[in-house]
């Protein structure tokens, strides 16, 4: 069996003050060109987790490693984030995709694509300009290369934040809640972008609220809450069709009773009309 590309063994999460652990020795791993997807009720730390392997976060305990290599050894009483402890040439490995997108406000789309490349990894900015432009045209928006972020829609933003990580070559690409903020019609347009590069075989950590895609997405599925894992699946359609622990399926139950309350007000309001 194939080394996997990120292994988090044994991780432990703690905040100074706190009365539990957010995470209590929790250990997965996602194999290179698969796609995990992480989910669990509001609060469980899905983020959390997101930032320890992005190296955001300082962990207390475990390891986290890349292709075999660890990138972050866990110490109790630790405040030093993984990021800090890592080369530069580390950290472009890893890429992440944030919720609230992070763009540079003052600088263009074409700008807040390419400024990394060219000022941390000192690449050519010719030829970072062509790289960024084909990506633009990959998602659609060659047209909004000299548009600054106020200018876009939500979902345009999102898609020039997924570029924005991929200029950088990540072999490991993290994306955290990259829908919540965004409308129906939105949430389409970077789901597609998503699903093309889980097509591309970009290996990915996904952390979503949006069960339909995580069922469209995931190679694997974890479930976590209240600092551990609930239940792991390497069948995402079993999973969702028949998930074994309880907690998993009453979490699951809150999507059934939410789409059949939708489904009724529209039925409701079609007999108004």
């Amino acid at each position: 069996m194939s080394e996997p590309m990120l292994a988090v063994n044994n991780l432990l999460k703690h905040y100074a003050g706190a009365e539990r652990n957010v995470f209590d020795g929790i250990s997965f791993d996602v194999p290179k060109g698969k796609v995990l997807v992480i989910i669990g009720p509001s609060g469980s730390g899905k983020s959390t987790l997101l930032r320890c392997v992005a190296g955001l976060e300082p962990i207390q305990g475990g390891t986290i490693a890349l292709n075999g290599q660890v990138i972050d050894r866990g110490e109790p009483g630790n405040e030093k984030s993984g990021r800090a402890k890592r080369s530069s040439q580390l950290r472009t490995k890893i890429g992440m995709v944030f919720q609230s997108y992070d763009l540079f406000p003052n600088r263009t789309v074409l700008g807040n694509i390419t400024m990394a490349p060219i000022m941390v990894q000192k690449r050519p900015k010719q030829d970072v300009e062509r790289e960024a432009m084909e990506l633009l045209e990959r998602v659609g928006l060659a047209d909004r290369a000299q548009a600054k972020p106020h200018e876009l829609s939500g979902g345009q933003r999102q898609r020039v934040a997924i570029c924005r990580a991929l200029i950088e070559h990540p072999e490991l690409m993290l994306m955290d809640e990259v829908t919540a903020a965004l409308d129906p019609e939105m949430v389409h347009e970077v789901l597609d972008v998503v699903l093309e590069l889980a097509d591309a075989g970009q290996t990915m950590l996904i952390v979503t609220h949006e069960m339909q895609f995580a069922r469209a997405i995931a190679d694997k599925i974890i479930m976590i809450d209240s600092g551990g894992i609930v239940e792991t699946s390497d069948d995402p359609e079993a999973f969702f069709a028949h998930p074994t622990t309880q907690r998993a399926q009453e979490f699951l139950r809150t999507f059934e009773f939410s789409r059949h309350r939708r489904t009724e007000k529209d039925g409701a309001g079609a007999q108004t009309a």
